[in-house]
């Protein structure tokens, strides 16, 4: 999978192409230090994803995005950033971003964000879920999503997702018995019986997309 780092920060870049470096399905072809460098570097790489930071000197990262994505619709777009609050997340999304990860992530994260939007699924960090959510929901409906944990979160998007509880129990180094745990915490959190339920109320509120 061929990937282009955009940030402003050199050491930025030099840091994510290291973290990168022993995953051997990604290969770095490229990096840009302005939204107007990775317009003229997609041309010529033609990469499956962009590692995108939100702010930066020229068009930004909001801007760029939606300038790629009408040059190559079919690229996929990681917002990568420092900021979790409302709207940066909603107007990257409404932009056609397929991810939004934090500077703050650990390698794995990056990594998994990296190959599951490749494979066109759409991938929010946890802290970001919950910003998202939390301000789709009104007071009432609110109270429970509130007092989820990050791992919790972390948890339901990957049910929500479709990950079988031996895949959620691997990627984040928990046993299945403390996966099956947090979920069965998180239907009493929110008031859901199933799977299916917990996954309607993700789609309800902008958590993942509607699936065919």
């Amino acid at each position: 999978m061929k990937v282009i780092l955009v940030d402003d920060h050199q050491l930025v870049r030099s840091g994510i192409r290291r973290l990168l470096d022993d995953a051997e399905d990604i290969d770095v072809v490229g990096e840009a230090a302005s939204g107007e460098d990775a317009l003229q570097l997609v041309r010529e790489r033609q990469p499956d994803v962009v590692l995108m930071d939100v702010s930066m000197p020229g068009i930004g990262g909001l801007e760029a995005t939606r300038k790629l994505l009408r040059i190559s619709p079919d690229l996929k777009i990681i917002a990568l950033t420092i900021h979790v609050e409302e709207p940066y997340p909603s107007r990257l999304m409404e932009a056609g971003a397929m991810g939004y990860i934090t500077k703050g992530c650990d390698e794995k994260e990056i990594v998994g964000a990296i190959r599951s939007v490749g494979r066109g699924e759409r991938y929010i960090g946890a802290e970001i879920a919950r910003q998202m959510a939390l301000a789709g929901f009104d007071g009432s409906r609110g109270k429970g999503l509130d007092k989820l944990s990050q791992r919790e979160i972390q948890v339901m998007m990957m049910v929500t997702q479709g990950y079988k509880m031996q895949e959620i129990s691997d990627t984040l180094c928990l046993s299945p018995k403390t996966v099956s745990t947090y979920r069965y915490r998180l239907y009493e959190k929110l008031g859901v019986d199933t799977d299916v339920e917990l996954t309607h109320l993700a789609i309800r509120h902008g958590m993942i997309d509607q699936m065919s």
